[in-house]
């Protein structure tokens, strides 16, 4: 798709069809529309999409009147979802070239990037390996902003870069687990490197085994698929900060449990529990395009889990590369595993804050449902840092307790530290599993499992994986003030 923005008055915009959005408390008054709200036929509630054919006046052939809900309310997250669930039903009519009219006041950098994002993201589809080919898509997207706003280019590319990097992770999310296995991920990290300027280092076996980092390779071994840790690296020219960012992802390709085997209903969707590792490569190709201030580290630490001769077993005991030994008390708490020694590396690779994502638990799902990323952490500054910076990207986070009594939850008889706890809490004693590793560090662990990946389609995002957390950590980088 091709995204652009112009300044000119919306009738002489040529397009196939003009997206207005129109407010609950607000009465359009152009195109006819009057009377379709007082009829009641219209009533500008979020995503209500009525599309009117050869307005008059105008040059386009269409316009959608596209439901904003109450002005009050209406900010550049919702701009997002209204643009996104616009492009995706015109999309579906065969409609190739768009326009969007941003009205009075509307014309900011966020505004215009989120609108832009919001088409890229609703343009996607997630069927590339369908052999039909009858593939719909908006082909050219515009963006029209008052004529006195200011230069709004910038916003406009912003907007591109972060749409694109957000597919690009919903595309690595959705590749099956025969396709994308860990040397495959880590393929794609590197390619991205190349292209966007970023330093990559990939670990293998060997020099992960000379690193002591047995509780990811307890993980890797009952597979014939050998791991990879993928470092990736962002140097600002000058940093204005003494931060670096280190940013840790789970990448388990395919999740079967391990011994302790998942069952077989819905185990097709485990390829998307590499979603954290996707996101922090998407975030790092979006990254050394925006170029913050400050040095941005990933690590992605990439293996299958599978129950295989060689596999762990529910009561083996590995080392961690901190030297913490683990009582594996269930093969298919894994994601833990990898990411412990992959925070210990990041730790040792000068990281001053870390902030982790990945597919962790099902006990977050059960506490949050599919809405809000649980966020836990051992740091209140850099809670309130991430926070922000989801708030501002419409990425909904819940922050989570982790007090220390949950310590007693995670007791073993035979190791410093078991890798689950008992039944109750299990997304909190996961995350203080985690805890054990980030030490003194600064951290955030953000549980995406009820958000990464969308059973059902929504209005603006197609069904399958969501991107989430990318958007929330380029902004932590990009706003990073000490």
């Amino acid at each position: 798709m091709i995204t652009t923005t112009e300044r000119q008055p919306s009738d002489q915009i040529q397009a196939d069809t003009l997206i207005v959005p129109v407010f609950e408390d607000r009465k359009e008054e152009r195109f006819g529309a009057a009377e379709l709200f007082d009829t009641g036929e219209v009533t500008g509630k979020p995503l209500e999409l009525t599309l009117l054919h050869h307005p008059a006046g105008m040059a386009v052939k269409r316009v959608l009147l596209a439901g904003a809900g109450k002005a009050e309310n209406f900010n550049a997250a919702e701009l997002r979802k209204l643009t996104g669930a616009a492009v995706r039903h015109l999309k579906s009519k065969s409609i190739k070239t768009v326009a969007l009219e941003l009205g009075s006041g509307w014309s900011t950098g966020d505004t215009v990037s989120a609108a832009i994002e919001g088409a890229l993201l609703g343009n996607y589809e997630p069927d590339r390996y369908k052999s039909t080919n009858n593939k719909q898509s908006v082909e050219a997207f515009t963006v029209l902003t008052e004529a006195d706003a200011e230069d709004l280019s910038a916003a406009a590319e912003r907007g591109r870069i972060l749409g694109e990097a957000q597919n690009f992770t919903r595309d690595l999310v959705n590749e099956p687990a025969n396709r994308l296995t860990p040397l495959k991920m880590a393929e794609a990290a590197q390619k991205t490197a190349s292209e966007f300027h970023l330093e990559c280092e990939v670990l293998d076996q060997e020099k992960m085994s000379g690193l002591g980092m047995g509780a990811l390779l307890g993980v890797a071994q009952g597979s014939a698929e050998p791991p990879a840790l993928i470092v990736l690296r962002y140097r600002p020219g000058k940093s204005a900060s003494h931060a670096h960012l280190g940013l840790v992802g789970k990448g388990v390709t395919f999740d079967t449990g391990g011994i302790s085997i998942k069952p077989a209903d819905g185990m097709e969707k485990m390829k998307y529990d590499m979603a954290g590792g996707a996101a922090m490569i998407g975030a790092m190709r979006a990254i050394a395009q925006l170029r913050p201030p400050i040095p941005v580290s990933a690590f992605v630490p990439c293996v299958e889990n599978m129950p295989g001769s060689r596999a762990q077993r529910p009561g083996d005991i590995v080392t961690a590369m901190s030297g913490k030994t683990i009582e594996v008390i269930n093969t298919d708490a894994e994601g833990r595993l990898i990411l412990a020694d992959a925070m210990t590396y990041a730790r040792k690779q000068g990281c001053t804050h870390l902030v982790d994502a990945a597919t962790l638990t099902g006990a977050i799902v059960v506490a949050l449902g599919f809405v809000h990323v649980g966020l836990f952490t051992n740091d209140p500054s850099l809670r309130e840092r991430v926070l922000a910076a989801a708030g501002a990207e419409g990425e909904r986070m819940w922050p989570m307790p982790l007090d220390d009594d949950y310590k007693d939850y995670l007791k073993s008889a035979f190791a410093d530290i078991p890798n689950v706890g008992g039944r109750w809490g299990g997304a909190i004693t996961a995350a203080m599993f985690l805890k054990e590793f980030a030490e003194d560090t600064p951290w955030v662990h953000l549980d995406i499992a009820g958000t990464a990946w969308l059973d059902d389609g929504k209005p603006f995002l197609a069904k399958g994986p969501s991107g989430v957390p990318m958007r929330t950590l380029v902004r932590l980088a990009t706003t990073w003030k000490d």
